[in-house]
Order: structure tokens, then sequence, then C-alpha cells
């Protein structure tokens, strides 16, 4: 099964930006779609956003369009996230997935607070 390693989350203050990383350690051209949730304390796991193998397709929940963009390098095995104008609403722990193999990633914490 592969691996997923989340990184790029931190503390940033409202209407920042950040950038997450999903690493996996094999190969993901194989895995046509490959999605970001996340999970708000006391809240529901939440789709944010997937992207088909040739990145043509993406889909996003409507409390980011507009905001966030997923893309993915199929030659470095890895999905990215940017986040920008950020709210503190989005504060979350946000996983890597992938649908086809039940892969998930640990998580990692994004905080957006003044």
């Amino acid at each position: 099964q592969v691996q997923l390693v989340e990184s790029g989350g931190g503390l940033v203050q409202p209407g920042g930006s950040l950038i997450l990383s999903c690493r996996a350690s094999g190969s993901i051209f194989s895995f046509n779609v490959i999605a970001w949730h996340r999970q708000a304390p006391g809240k529901e796991r939440e789709l944010v956003a997937s992207i088909t193998r040739s990145g043509t397709l993406k889909n996003y929940a409507d409390s980011v369009k507009g905001r966030f963009t997923i893309a993915r390098d199929n030659a470095k095995n890895t999905v990215y996230l940017q986040m920008n104008s950020l709210k503190p609403e989005d504060t979350a722990v946000y996983y890597c997935t992938i649908p086809a193999s039940s892969s998930w990633g640990k998580g990692t914490q994004v905080t957006v607070s003044s």
C-alpha cells in the first residue's frame, strides 16, 4: 500500500497563505483520483479537493472554491494544495488520500488565527 506523508501545515494569520504537500512512497500515476480531506475539531471529515491523473478535472468544496488550488506532479509522486485567503474556519487537520486504495496520510495541522 502506498504511504502518504503530508507537510506544510502551520499557524497563519487570516488572509494568509500556505502550501501543503503530500509525498507518496510509490508511484501515484496508477491512481486516477487523489484528494485532500480535512477534519476540524468536533466536526466530521470533509472532502476539500480532488484531482484526476492528468490534472484536467478538479473538484472543490464550495467553502474553498476560488481560494484553494489542487495540483499533482506524477513524476515527483507529490500532490499539492495551495491555500490562499485563509479563514479561521479553515483550521483543521488536512489529510492526503487515495480513495482507490483507501490510503490516508497522518495529516498536517493548519491553524488560522490572529
